[in-house]
């Protein structure tokens, strides 16, 4: 065998090279060369065979350079971002952190409880409790729960059913999460308690407490107090106007997350746990509050009327002995109300105040030197102005009076009289006197939503003779209760504009006083003199005029009827609907409270019938409760 190079393999000696027709060897067609190999090729292709491995070299290295591009490029952008997140964001993150893993809140703290002037709790915070039922989950019959439970529970029935069905009824409402009864007062969750383990009852009855404020007087004082709502924000009366004196204020307990993901305290503060023992204490005085509003219901029954306001004011200082206003409502259950009630109508109402108003009139022409008490006017019982008639309320009984003095006058409350009183000074200083007392201004009560009283421009007042004639007798302008205790005030207290108030300030557990709330420099409206003379007309309306129900023997008292015809809304007076009021002042020697009944729509009666019978009994428990020595005649 000998080696041919032209095949690449070794060859038989005895292979011989033939070739015959149709016959397939190995010599005639080249075997398929391989491809790696380059039998069978052109010296072009073998070239080109050699220089594809720099090619695959060349792609390498690109290879190479576009990971190590990507990898320098991913860097540096990892870079960039943890400088943003440490440097740039560093401070947002870190709040937000804060904010995530800690809780900043503050623990509930309880209200100042509210006091009248001697002390007696009107408004105070207390533990209560809801009681709730889990049926699924009783160890005895719902008979026997309600049969044991029953007695310990006030529930409201309807007629013909007892509290043990009625509390089988609403165990049958669901079988989880009933609520039984609101507001239970400690000493029903103690005993609820004491039957859950006594008769091992605890798997079906459930006590949640939580705090509320407790109006221990009911409905007595609600019209001065108000009421607190379910987010324990004060919504009427003091609890609105003093909430910042109310709240107590207490610093927040921050809190973080542990490692389990629960809260805990950092800290606790010094004096977390302690209280102040300040209490807001008022002026109002509940025992004669009580008399007031006993003898207000009473009448207003009496007469059918549709509502009713007594206010009681010392009126050296402006202090409110008594605010009452009819109908009123329970602030412990203020929801079962209509939202009329909650409002005080002594100072969110305007009415026209009619003949009471004439005593300040009169003042105001004494004071301007226009009139004197015996100076003397023909009273003509009726008159015309302007295509109006103005006459006497008593007119078809007693018709013209003629001649008579400016006492006589407020002493039979004479309209006409009053006309010609008013009408003997300028209409611009009669204009200019009604401002100076506050008209068309509030009189700065702390008692919320207190409205202006209202009165008509200077240009309409003076250029109209009848604007001048209605303010005469008290119609034409609208003012509150409120501010018409205070004009009287000035009456009483020799001509000062005090303000009147129900808050005394903050008091500590020894009565002493921690912070008074400041009031404004009363202002002189009238002099010492021109008060006394009109406090002496005032006291013959009483002796032998229209006010001689208010009489009590042994005392001497001023006062001025009311009653004036109500105002319809769309402009006009009604026929029918009246107003009736009597302001009375006491003692006319040494002149100190003042007394306002005002009673809206009275089906029948007047201000000497309806209004002045309750200034009376007001006073007779007055001068019980302060003491106040018999007259000296």
């Amino acid at each position: 065998m000998s080696y041919d190079p032209r095949f690449d393999r070794y060859r038989s000696p005895n292979f011989k090279r033939t070739k015959q027709a149709g016959a397939r060897t190995g010599w005639e067609k080249p075997a398929k060369p391989r491809s790696s190999g380059s039998f069978g090729r052109s010296p072009q292709q073998t070239a080109a065979s050699w220089g594809r491995p720099v090619e695959r070299l060349k792609r390498s290295k690109f290879r190479l350079w576009a990971v190590w591009a990507v990898l320098m490029l991913g860097g540096l952008g990892l870079a960039v971002n943890l400088f943003y997140l440490q440097v740039t964001r560093a401070p947002a993150l870190r709040k937000q952190a804060e904010q995530q893993q800690t809780l900043k809140t503050k623990p509930f703290v309880p209200r100042r409880p509210i006091v009248d002037r001697a002390g007696n709790v009107l408004a105070i915070d207390r533990e209560v409790y809801t009681l709730y039922a889990h049926p699924k989950l009783f160890n005895h019959s719902k008979a026997e729960i309600a049969a044991t439970l029953a007695p310990m529970l006030a529930l409201e029935l309807s007629p013909g059913t007892t509290s043990e069905t009625e509390l089988i009824r609403r165990f049958n409402l669901g079988e989880s999460g009933i609520t039984i009864a609101e507001s239970l007062p400690q000493e029903v969750a103690d005993r609820v308690a004491q039957m859950q383990i006594k008769d091992s009852l605890v798997d079906g009855l459930e006590l949640l407490r939580h705090q509320q404020r407790f109006y221990p007087q009911q409905e007595l004082a609600a019209d001065i107090l108000g009421y607190v709502d379910g987010e324990r924000k004060g919504q009427a009366g003091v609890e609105y106007s003093q909430q910042n004196l109310l709240e107590r204020s207490m610093p927040s307990i921050q809190f973080s997350r542990s490692s389990n993901g629960s809260w805990v305290p950092d800290r606790l503060t010094a004096g977390f746990v302690q209280l102040d023992d300040l209490k807001l204490q008022l002026t109002i005085d509940t025992r004669l509050q009580r008399a007031a509003r006993t003898a207000l219901k009473e009448k207003m029954k009496e007469h059918d009327a549709k509502r009713g306001t007594v206010i009681v004011m010392d009126a050296r200082n402006g202090e409110l002995l008594s605010v009452v206003a009819e109908p009123s409502y329970d602030p412990n259950q203020y929801f079962n109300f209509d939202l009329s009630r909650y409002k005080n109508w002594a100072v969110t109402d305007v009415y026209e105040p009619g003949s009471t108003f004439k005593a300040i009139n009169v003042a105001i022409a004494l004071e301007a030197g226009a009139v004197k008490p015996n100076s003397v006017f023909k009273d003509e019982g009726r008159i015309f102005m302007d295509g109006w008639t103005i006459q006497n309320s008593d007119y078809k009984q007693a018709g013209a009076r003629g001649p008579s003095t400016v006492t006589e006058i407020l002493k039979h409350s004479s309209n006409v009289g009053m006309v010609h009183v008013m009408r003997s000074m300028k209409a611009s200083l009669y204009y200019q006197a009604l401002e100076k007392l506050g008209l068309g201004q509030t009189a700065g009560t702390d008692l919320p939503f207190e409205v202006t009283s209202q009165l008509k421009n200077r240009e309409q007042f003076i250029n109209s003779p009848v604007e001048v004639a209605t303010t005469a007798f008290g119609q034409g302008f609208s003012i509150t209760p409120m501010q018409l205790v205070q004009l009287n005030g000035a009456l009483a207290n020799g001509g000062k504009l005090v303000t009147p108030h129900v808050v005394r300030g903050l008091f500590d557990r020894d009565g002493e006083a921690y912070w008074k709330l400041p009031r404004p420099v009363p202002k002189q409206v009238f002099s010492p003199e021109t008060t006394k003379q009109v406090l002496e007309m005032m006291e013959t309306v009483v002796d032998g005029g229209t006010g001689k129900a208010a009489q009590i023997p042994g005392y001497r008292i001023a006062g001025k009827t009311g009653t004036a015809q109500k105002a319809n809304a769309g402009g006009g007076y009604s026929d029918k609907a009246i107003i009736t009021s009597f302001v009375g002042i006491m003692p006319v020697e040494a002149p100190r409270y003042v007394v306002l009944a005002v009673i809206d729509e009275p089906k029948d009666g007047s201000g000497g019938t309806v209004a002045a019978p309750i200034v009376e009994s007001v006073m007779e428990s007055l001068i019980s409760i302060e003491k106040i020595a018999p007259s000296k005649k």
